[in-house]
């Protein structure tokens, strides 16, 4: 688990074929409309209902940002009139007096992770206005280990602001590089220079923040070896806490943005394996432990510390040591998962207004978990975090014969077993080190949503 896995490029060929990410299970394609904002109200009250009501963890939606980034696919909203975070900010208020009454005042919020869009999209005033108003309405816990996070854009923060982040709490943040090639900068509009980015990284560390994210992108269009090379070595020289080095997905009919990129410009799929392979040795060499799905961390660092105890938990914001908590969603397209539910906010700003401003919860969608969903969520779950399946462990918690009840998912397996992704035995099913980076298409295996769950090969976008 603590060495980074080994580079087969004929396997990931083989088993590169779309697959979910696994910050839920069910997905959110899954999400009914027939889960609406009664079913929130009744699932927040039965939270609270709880012997030992769980704790909160609160995530914000700020969809503006100044410029497009040709390669995004996130929900977002393109403006340079920064008075629209004023507006938004009185919206969001609106949201919190509908959804924090629903959850007892005693319950503490020991996570808060605002995404976007660009959250610094918002002025150190908003951004100041927000953070009272959720703690006027929430309580924050004092706990030393609370985790206070914030996505940064390090083209429109400075260390001034970065001074203020640290004044309302925050303690963690992510920051978008993507590559800091120029030309690779110039395909997908986003210049960015290293001497900005790395001022906001000392910035962060001089004002107490413990843990620093840098996002990286491999496959962007224009991407070289020795361009993502510098990149790499650049962000590696100022050892960040964790890396998140994801694989660019070419979907333009899905996300306009992606069709102001050039098709000469985008990379052979042989070229973009070699940047990923580039990236685990470089990532190996300095130290970095694979987490899975995409993620590096430090060996100090909570996560790495998190997997070897076991507790490591995973989340729509990413993997996670707070996901034991009851998650509240708010801002346009937030997704929330209260007890054994998952629900989602209205996607459109429009609607979300509409919805919040006459005092109606903006959810459009979610899911009650079933008996089979809360079981295989259990199971998706620590095979993402731990890569194995404790098969004893599952019959003792649910109460099923583990080989009977997943008899179709196990006949799945053979062809992964041949080719050394997972060992089998009578208790456990786990990851070799070999298919780590392929735990999607394990975990497919075990999907009952998946139409084609019967050929497994085809299912994980792995690269």
């Amino acid at each position: 688990m603590h060495t980074l896995p080994p580079f087969d490029a004929d396997l990931l060929r083989r088993y590169d074929r779309p697959g979910p990410r696994y910050t839920s299970y069910p997905t959110a394609p899954n999400f009914s409309e027939k889960f609406d904002a009664r079913a929130y109200r009744e699932v927040a009250r039965a939270s609270n209902a709880d012997p030992i009501p769980r704790a909160l963890s609160l995530y914000v939606h700020v969809p503006f940002c100044l410029s497009p980034c040709f390669y995004c696919g996130c929900n977002r909203i393109i403006t340079r009139d920064l008075g629209r975070g004023e507006t938004y900010l009185g919206q969001l208020q609106h949201e919190i007096g509908l959804v924090a009454p629903l959850f007892d005042r005693d319950r503490e919020v020991v996570q808060l992770h605002l995404g976007g869009g660009t959250p610094n999209f918002l002025t150190p005033e908003l951004l100041e206005a927000l953070i009272a108003s959720l703690g006027r309405e929430f309580q924050f816990s004092t706990r030393s280990d609370r985790d206070f996070s914030i996505e940064l854009d390090p083209r429109s923060v400075n260390p001034d602001g970065i001074a203020r982040l640290a004044a309302l709490g925050f303690n963690r943040a992510s920051l978008g590089v993507q590559d800091f090639d120029p030309d690779v900068q110039a395909a997908v509009n986003r210049i960015q220079s290293v001497e900005e980015t790395l001022a906001v990284i000392d910035a962060c560390r001089r004002y107490g923040f413990r843990s620093i994210n840098v996002d990286l992108i491999y496959g962007l269009p224009r991407q070289n070896l020795a361009g993502f090379a510098r990149t790499l070595d650049s962000v590696i020289a100022v050892r960040p806490d964790r890396l998140a080095v994801y694989s660019y997905a070419h979907l333009p009919d899905l996300f306009k943005a992606q069709k102001q990129i050039k098709h000469e410009d985008l990379l052979a799929p042989d070229m973009k394996l070699r940047l990923l392979e580039l990236a685990i040795e470089k990532l190996s060499a300095a130290g970095y432990r694979y987490i899975g799905m995409d993620h590096f961390a430090l060996p100090e660092d909570e996560l790495s510390l998190a997997q070897e105890k076991g507790s490591l938990q995973r989340n729509f914001m990413g993997y996670t040591t707070h996901a034991e908590t009851d998650l509240i969603g708010l801002g346009v397209s937030a997704i929330s998962h209260i007890g054994n539910s998952y629900s989602q906010n209205a996607r459109d700003l429009n609607s979300y207004v509409t919805a919040v401003e006459s005092g109606r919860l903006p959810v459009i969608k979610g899911l009650q978990l079933d008996a089979d969903d809360e079981l295989r969520a259990d199971l998706i779950n620590h095979l993402m975090c731990q890569g194995e399946i404790d098969k004893r462990g599952l019959e003792a918690r649910f109460d099923i014969d583990f080989d009977q009840y997943f008899a179709h998912s196990i006949d799945l397996l053979p062809p992964l077993i041949a080719d050394g992704l997972v060992i089998v035995d009578k208790d456990f099913i786990r990851v070799t080190l070999r298919g780590r980076l392929l735990l999607r298409v394990v975990a497919m295996c075990f999907d009952r949503y998946l139409q084609r769950v019967a050929e497994p090969a085809r299912f994980s976008k792995a690269i």
